[in-house]
C-alpha cells in the first residue's frame, strides 16, 4: 500500500515556511535553506524550527550534539544505545520536540558521504519512530523525504559519490604523501533504502496508533529491541505469512502463530475464563508493554498473575496485524451474511488457509468463554465478546461515521454467528 507522496521539493518548502534564520561565520551570513538541510559536523545555536517554547528552544541545540554522538560525528561520553535512550526519552516527554528531532535527522542523513554515520542516522529514524510520530503537520513531508530514500537507484548515487570523494581524498593523499585518516570509508553495509523502507512502515503505523502509552519512559530494553526489529520484525504488525515464516526455524511443524497460541495459553492458565470483565477489563498498559517485549523475543515470563494482561497483548496481536485476519476483500461478505450461519460459515472455509485455521483457533478459543459456568463468573456473555473481538478482526475502510457505526453492528453480529454456529472441533489439538 505504498502510494508516492506529492511533491519532491516538499521538505524543503515546508522548511521555507517554518525555519529560523540561522548564520555562520564572522559577518553572520545567512544559511541557506539547502546549507540548513544537509549534514553539518557543528553545532546549531538554535531551533533549527522556529518556536517561542523555551524548553524546546534548549533541548533542540542539546539534541542536535546527541544526534552527532549517536551517529558517531562527534565524541561521546557514553555508550549507543545511552545517547539513543536519552534521544527517545526526550522525543517521548516533550510533543512539541518531536518535529525539530525528525527535520534534526533528516539534515544530518542528507549529503552524508560517510557511510556509517548516514546508516545510524537512518538507525535512529527507525528507533525513534517505535516510540513517537511526529505531529500531524510534519507527517506528509517526513513521509516524502523517507519515500525518496526507498528507491534502490539513491543507493546506487550514495555508493558512487561515496567512491569518488574516497578516490580524491586518495589522490590528495599520494601527492601529500602523509597519511592523514580518511575522512570517507569504503562500505559493504546495509543498502539505505532497507532502513528507509522500515522507516515508511513504522511512520504510518505510528501515525495509527499514536506514541508510546503508559507512564513509564523509555528503556535500554526498548531501546535495543526498536534497534534489532530493523532486521528482525516483531511479531506484532507484521503480516500472517510473515509471522510464520519468522518461526520456521524455532518451531517448522506449527500451523499457526506461536504469539498467537502462546498467549492464549496463558490467559487460560491464569483462570481468565474465571475472571470478570476478562478482555473488556484492560490489563496495566506498562506490564502489557513489558510483557509485548517479551514476546517479541520468544519468552513468556513465569511470574504473571493478572490475566488480563496477556488478553490484553492479544487483542492488541489481533489488531495490528498488518492485513486484518479477515481480509478487506471478504470485509464485504461478512456484513452481508451477518445473520445466516450457513453463509458466515462459508466465508469463513473460502478464507486462505492461514486466515482461516488462525480464526477458527480465536473462535474454539472463545467457545471456552461463552459456557454458561464461565460467563456467570465473567459477566462475558457472546454479545460481550463479540462487541470487543470484532474490532480485532474485521477493519471497515470507510471514512464515513454512519457506516462505520452500522457496519459496527453487523460485525459484532457475524462474528457472534460464528461463536454459537462454527464447528471448530478439527482445530483440536492443532498448534
Amino acid at each position: 500500500n505504498l502510494r508516492k507522496p506529492s511533491s519532491e521539493t516538499d521538505i524543503e518548502n515546508w522548511a521555507s515556511k517554518h525555519f529560523n534564520k540561522h548564520t555562520q561565520g564572522l559577518f553572520r551570513r545567512k544559511v541557506s535553506i539547502a546549507n540548513m538541510l544537509a549534514w553539518s559536523s557543528e553545532s546549531i545555536k538554535k531551533p533549527m524550527i522556529m518556536t517561542n517554547d523555551r524548553n524546546v528552544k534548549k533541548e533542540a541545540c542539546e539534541i542536535f550534539k546527541l544526534i552527532q554522538m549517536y551517529m558517531g560525528d562527534r565524541r561521546a561520553k557514553t555508550d549507543q544505545l545511552n545517547v539513543a535512550l536519552e534521544i527517545a526519552t526526550k522525543g517521548w516527554s516533550m510533543q512539541g520536540l518531536r518535529d525539530e528531532l525528525y527535520i534534526q535527522l533528516c539534515r544530518q542523513t542528507t549529503e552524508n558521504f560517510r557511510y556509517e554515520s548516514l546508516a545510524r542516522g537512518w538507525e535512529l529514524m527507525a528507533i525513534c519512530l517505535a516510540f513517537f510520530p511526529p505531529t500531524p503537520k510534519f507527517h506528509s513531508y517526513l513521509e516524502g523525504y523517507i519515500y525518496r530514500h526507498m528507491d534502490p537507484v539513491n543507493d546506487t548515487k550514495v555508493t558512487q559519490h561515496i567512491k569518488e570523494i574516497l578516490e580524491r581524498t586518495n589522490k590528495k593523499k599520494s601527492k601529500l604523501r602523509k597519511k592523514p585518516k580518511p575522512y570517507i570509508e569504503e562500505h559493504d553495509g546495509v543498502a539505505i533504502s532497507t532502513y528507509a523502507k522500515y522507516c515508511y512502515n513504522k511512520l504510518q503505523k505510528a501515525a495509527l496508533t499514536g506514541a508510546k502509552k503508559g507512564l513509564k519512559k523509555p528503556n535500554i530494553e526498548e531501546i535495543r529491541h526498536a534497534k534489532n526489529a530493523v532486521f528482525n520484525p516483531s511479531m506484532f504488525g507484521s503480516s500472517l505469512q510473515d509471522i510464520i515464516n519468522m518461526q520456521k526455524e524455532r518451531y517448522p511443524d506449527r500451523q499457526l502463530p506461536w504469539v498467537q497460541t502462546r498467549l492464549s495459553e496463558e490467559v487460560l492458565a491464569l483462570n481468565g475464563d474465571q475472571t470478570e470483565g476478562i478482555f473488556r477489563v484492560p490489563g496495566d498498559i506498562d506490564e502489557v508493554n513489558a510483557l509485548k517485549l517479551q514476546v517479541d523475543q520468544w519468552k513468556i515470563p513465569t511470574g504473571l498473575e493478572d490475566p488480563h494482561v496477556p488478553a490484553s497483548l492479544l487483542k492488541l496481536w489481533y489488531r495490528e496485524l498488518e492485513e486484518p485476519l479477515i481480509p478487506h476483500e471478504f470485509y464485504e461478505q461478512c456484513i452481508t451474511h451477518y445473520e445466516n450461519p450457513e453463509a458466515a460459515i462459508a466465508v469463513v472455509h473460502s478464507l486462505p488457509r492461514i486466515n482461516k485455521m488462525v480464526l477458527c483457533y480465536l473462535i474454539r478459543f472463545l467457545q471456552v468463554f461463552v459456557q454458561p459456568a464461565n460467563v456467570a463468573v465473567t459477566k462475558m456473555d457472546v454479545n460481550n465478546l463479540a462487541m470487543v473481538m470484532a474490532p480485532n478482526c474485521l477493519r471497515c475502510q470507510s471514512d464515513d461515521p454512519r457506516i462505520i457505526f452500522e457496519n459496527t453492528r453487523k460485525e459484532m453480529s457475524f462474528l457472534r454467528v460464528l461463536i454459537q454456529h462454527l464447528d471448530t472441533s478439527f482445530m483440536e489439538g492443532v498448534l
